[in-house]
């Protein structure tokens, strides 16, 4: 492993850099010394963020579910500031809600920012990079896109979907010196269960007896959550620096044991149908090469 206090300076462009995560992404780089992108949704927070270091943090006007104006952003942030070393797709947000209760708009909503938002910025800076046969992408998931929760399906489909598509594009671009990384934190002290969620209303009162302690559960933890966002941000710096960075990265030990006990229960499972799964073959086929 590379030593995470390399002084190679290396240009960012992290997105949701406002509060949480990409708050902290961005306030340790560049103490790092490295040149920051950041992209917010008010000139206020721009101009806050800028403050943080003058001629190496620069704000950007950015929603990234407004797909058609990602490109020219980058462009025109590759123009004025140099080539993106390192693409850091954090912005997003949680819903909550049971999926009998929620509107099918708040998934399309739930997409856009969590999968196609990142997808499009990738789709951004991936030609520099792959031009220059160098860079980094950390796509910023979720534990649960690894196990799921009762009232966060639409969080945790956006998650596996992220996972998924993070994993497919590491194959594809290791080849060109890129390196990707999904970061799949657990519970940390961020807004996420807080002024971040959006939560459907409760209309159905089946649900209440399952659903009620969980939504209260939630509320009651956050902001004592026990994950320390400064301390991913110097796992961030280290993945940075690595010359071969995990394809798949928990955080916090929430994270690690409940997918840990999901995939000694999935084994579990398999090994429980085996004989099931292995029947739908075409007889005889089972061992031969396509």
């Amino acid at each position: 492993m590379t030593d995470s206090t390399s002084t190679t300076s290396r240009t960012f462009l992290i997105t949701g850099v406002s509060s949480g995560f990409g708050r902290a992404f961005a306030e340790a780089a560049l103490a790092a010394g490295h040149t920051v992108v950041g992209t917010v949704r008010s000139q206020d927070t721009l101009a806050a963020f800028e403050t943080l270091a003058p001629r190496r943090a620069k704000g950007v006007l950015l929603d990234i579910t407004e797909f058609d104006r990602v490109g020219p952003i980058v462009a025109e942030v590759e123009r004025e500031v140099g080539p993106i070393d390192v693409l850091v797709n954090n912005a997003g947000y949680g819903h909550e809600g049971t999926v009998e209760e929620s509107p099918l708009d708040e998934l399309r909503r739930q997409f856009d920012a969590n999968v196609f938002g990142a997808v499009a910025v990738i789709k951004a800076v991936l030609p520099g990079m792959r031009q220059r046969r160098s860079g980094r992408i950390i796509n910023v998931t979720s534990m649960g896109g690894f196990i799921t929760m009762p009232g966060i399906a639409y969080y945790c489909g956006s998650k596996f979907a992220l996972e998924g598509i993070s994993e497919v594009l590491a194959a594809e671009v290791k080849g060109f010196g890129i390196h990707v990384t999904a970061l799949a934190p657990g519970s940390f002290r961020t807004d996420w269960a807080g002024r971040s969620m959006v939560r459907s209303g409760r209309s159905i009162a089946d649900y209440d007896a399952l659903f009620d302690p969980i939504r209260q559960a939630r509320l009651e933890k956050s902001g004592r959550q026990a994950g320390d966002p400064r301390r991913a941000a110097q796992v961030l710096l280290q993945l940075v620096a690595d010359e071969n960075p995990p394809v798949h990265l928990l955080l916090g030990n929430d994270a690690v044991d409940l997918v840990q006990a999901k995939l000694d229960n999935l084994r579990k499972e398999i090994a429980k149908w085996e004989a099931i799964s292995r029947s739908t073959d075409y007889a005889g086929s089972h061992g031969k090469k396509e």
